[in-house]
C-alpha cells in the first residue's frame, strides 16, 4: 500500500479566478454605482458575500509580504493574456497585456507593463475591434458608458486629476448639454470605468 502524505489540518485555499477578479471590479464601483453593481452581481450569480470576500482576498494578496509582482499577480489570477501589444508612450516603450472581462464583452482589462516587468497602469479598455461610444454631450455620458482614455478623446483638450483612492481617475473638460450651452464636468472613473459627473451650472 501507497503511504498517504500527512495532512496539514487546513483545507487548501480555493484558487483566486477571473470570476473573482470581476467582483473586485466591481466592489470597487459600489461606492458610486450600487445599482448597477447589484445588476452585474446577480448576471455573475454571485452573492453580496461572495463579493466582499473576493475583495477582502484580493487585498489580502496585494498586502502579503509574499505578495508577487503584480504582473505576475495578473498572470497567475488571469491567466495567459489574449494579447500582448509593444506600446510606446512618449519615449518609454512598454507591452500592453489585455484579457476578457465576459461581464462587459465590448471592454478588455488591460495591464501596462514596463521592460523590467514593473506594472505602470491597469484598467478597463474598449476591445480591439469593438464599435466606441459616440460621446457629443453631458447626456451621453452615463455610467460605464465610456473610458477614459474615450471620454478624453471626445472633450479634447481634458485635464487629468488625482484620484480620490487607488483604481481611481478624474478628468475635467467641458462639453455641451443638450442645448448647446457648454458646462465645465468633472468625471470620475473607476478602473478605467465612468462611474459618475459633477458638472458646473
Amino acid at each position: 500500500m501507497v503511504p498517504m502524505p500527512p495532512r496539514s489540518g487546513k483545507p487548501p485555499a480555493n484558487p483566486f479566478t477571473p470570476l473573482d477578479f470581476q467582483l473586485v471590479l466591481l466592489r470597487r464601483m459600489a461606492d458610486h454605482n450600487p445599482g448597477l453593481v447589484e445588476d452585474a452581481r446577480r448576471e455573475l450569480g454571485v452573492s453580496l458575500a461572495q463579493m466582499r470576500e473576493a475583495n477582502k482576498r484580493w487585498q489580502a494578496m496585494l498586502r502579503s509580504p509574499r505578495s508577487r509582482s503584480a504582473a505576475s499577480r495578473y498572470r497567475s489570477v488571469l491567466g495567459p493574456p489574449e494579447s500582448t501589444i509593444p506600446r510606446r508612450i512618449g519615449d518609454l516603450d512598454c507591452e500592453a497585456w489585455q484579457w476578457p472581462v465576459p461581464l462587459w464583452p465590448d471592454l478588455r482589462f488591460e495591464v501596462l507593463v514596463a521592460p523590467n516587468g514593473v506594472v505602470w497602469n491597469e484598467w478597463l479598455v474598449r476591445a480591439p475591434g469593438a464599435e466606441a461610444p459616440t460621446l457629443r454631450t453631458i447626456d451621453d455620458l452615463t455610467p460605464w458608458s465610456c473610458t477614459v482614455d474615450e471620454a478624453a478623446r471626445a472633450f479634447a483638450p481634458a485635464r487629468p486629476l488625482e484620484g480620490t483612492a487607488p483604481t481611481r481617475w478624474g478628468l475635467a473638460f467641458v462639453a455641451p448639454d443638450a442645448q448647446g450651452e457648454r458646462h465645465e464636468v468633472v468625471a470620475e472613473f473607476t478602473w478605467g470605468l465612468l462611474q459618475r459627473l459633477a458638472i458646473s451650472e
